[in-house]
């Protein structure tokens, strides 16, 4: 048996080069309509799997029984549903400390920052940062960081307040800075979650808010504002949008040394004059507010007429009931369980309205609802491709993936910084597809392959899966001895994929 033996799509690798270059100023077209499936894919011809073992199947077979009254059940779980993945180390730590105290230190414990990328912060028109690089960088930090749970939070706002790299560029560090932001506040109030998002720069390009000017609003920004970010379909109308586009406007981009000193340059390359009044850097990473070029005078927006600026219309927003049930269901979906109850969601909206919406205490709160641990939770939720793929690299203890995670991510599904829509990804049945698992299974290979010293398998469906096999992957552990073979069995079955 050859573990070594590549089966990925030679069709499909990404493209680790520099992309071609993109104008520094937003287009003003308006990103794509979420879909309500996931995308269709071409169909891909692959080598059969060279283990001889089929590639798992979610839809049958998923026989077994939740173990969650275990309290090491339990940390198990919520390992899986909080750290993209789980290192020997951090479950020895999280099963000595119990279920309560990790959840105190998942949640409390200071985001610890991915290091400085330089390419990134000093991108210009003249020096674009390559998307490889940049989602190297991140994707090294999901394997190595301390704080696990950061990344996972992060990864989640960023299928929430989406941005992707085509239609912001690469010409900028905006890109890297809306990933350090959405880190920094992951669990922050919501209200300044808003603002930052709001007067992000990524955002103010991708969805136009920087072209938004009081005498002609452009209401991208503010419609999926309303629609997507905050209050959801059907609790606003069509002149809600309109007004607070308006009250929205006056924003503009940033502007580093390097981005000034390469317009500079470029001038002086082409023989042009340089301007009496020349450019300077901003101070700042976030939009600048221009009062030349807002909106003056009164608006009435979800029933109330005032004069609404940014900070007024998120006001406004936060006193809608919508709000708080809005965040809370997204959240309890995407960590908890498909189909959270109406009372949960009732329950944990309500104390996150009380709490002056304190997304940390609504996560303490899911994390430590009856809920959240009941047995029909238990793997009812599938890992999205970089959930997948990082917890796999974690299991076997590997840190030299990151270049193999990312060419695979493309056929799986997920590309970083290029989320499929201005509503993200979806999740579960989203990712699901017999081409897709079958990549995966492929992924499984090839990462086995190029990982030369794994631990032993002994315990190993324990530490990862509470020993809760179904039948056909008990039978095929205990049909095979060899150690790679039965590496692929555990991280290849259907309960590997599930979280």
């Amino acid at each position: 048996m050859d573990m070594g033996t590549t089966t990925m799509d030679p069709t499909d690798p990404m493209d680790m080069s520099s992309p071609e270059p993109m104008p520094e100023a937003a287009p003003t077209s308006a990103p794509r309509a979420a879909p309500a499936v996931a995308p269709t894919r071409a169909p891909i011809t692959r080598q059969e799997l060279v283990t001889g073992i089929a590639p798992p199947d979610l839809a049958s077979g998923l026989d077994w029984v939740a173990p969650l009254d275990r309290e090491s059940a339990k940390v198990g779980h919520l390992l899986r549903r909080t750290t993209i993945g789980v290192s020997a180390a951090e479950l020895d730590r999280a099963m000595t400390e119990g279920y309560q105290k990790t959840v105190a230190r998942l949640v409390d414990t200071p985001v610890a920052e991915p290091p400085a990328l330089p390419s990134a912060e000093n991108a210009t028109s003249a020096a674009y940062v390559k998307l490889g690089d940049l989602q190297t960088w991140w994707v090294d930090w999901m394997v190595k960081s301390p704080t696990p749970f950061a990344e996972a939070l992060t990864l989640f706002w960023h299928g929430h307040f989406t941005s992707d790299y085509r239609k912001v560029g690469l010409g900028s560090p905006f890109m890297y800075w809306q990933n350090l932001t959405w880190r920094r506040m992951s669990l922050g109030k919501l209200g300044d979650m808003l603002f930052q998002a709001t007067t992000d720069p990524a955002m103010l390009r991708y969805l136009d808010l920087l072209t938004s000017t009081g005498k002609s609003p452009n209401e991208n920004f503010a419609r999926e504002f309303l629609e997507l970010f905050t209050m959801g379909v059907g609790n606003y109308i069509e002149d809600d949008v309109k007004a607070a586009a308006k009250a929205l406007a006056g924003w503009r981009q940033p502007q580093t040394q390097a981005m000034v000193d390469a317009r500079l340059a470029a001038l002086a390359k082409q023989n042009k004059p340089l301007p009496s009044n020349p450019p300077k850097a901003d101070p700042v990473k976030t939009g600048i507010f221009d009062a030349t070029r807002a909106y003056t005078g009164t608006l009435t927006m979800l029933g109330r007429t005032g004069a609404f600026d940014t900070k007024g219309v998120i006001q406004r927003v936060l006193e809608q009931d919508a709000t708080a049930t809005f965040i809370t269901r997204k959240l309890l979906t995407y960590f908890a369980a498909p189909a959270p109850s109406p009372s949960w969601v009732a329950r944990l909206s309500g104390s996150y309205r009380r709490s002056g919406y304190d997304t940390r205490a609504l996560v303490r709160d899911m994390l430590l609802s009856p809920e959240f641990t009941a047995p029909e939770t238990y793997r009812a939720l599938v890992k999205s491709p970089t959930e997948y793929m990082v917890s796999a690299a974690k299991a076997v203890g590997s840190q030299t993936l990151t270049r193999t995670i990312l060419v695979n991510a493309n056929g799986l599904g997920q590309t970083l910084f290029d989320p499929p829509s201005v509503g993200g990804w979806g999740d579960n049945d989203y990712w699901i597809s017999s081409n897709t698992m079958l990549q995966r299974a492929n992924f499984i290979t090839t990462a086995l392959g190029q990982t030369k010293t794994l631990p032993l398998t002994a315990g190993a469906d324990q530490r990862l899966l509470e020993g809760v096999l179904g039948p056909r992957t008990a039978a095929e552990l205990a049909a095979t001895k060899d150690e790679r073979k039965r590496w692929y069995v555990l991280l290849a079955s259907p309960e590997f994929n599930l979280k």
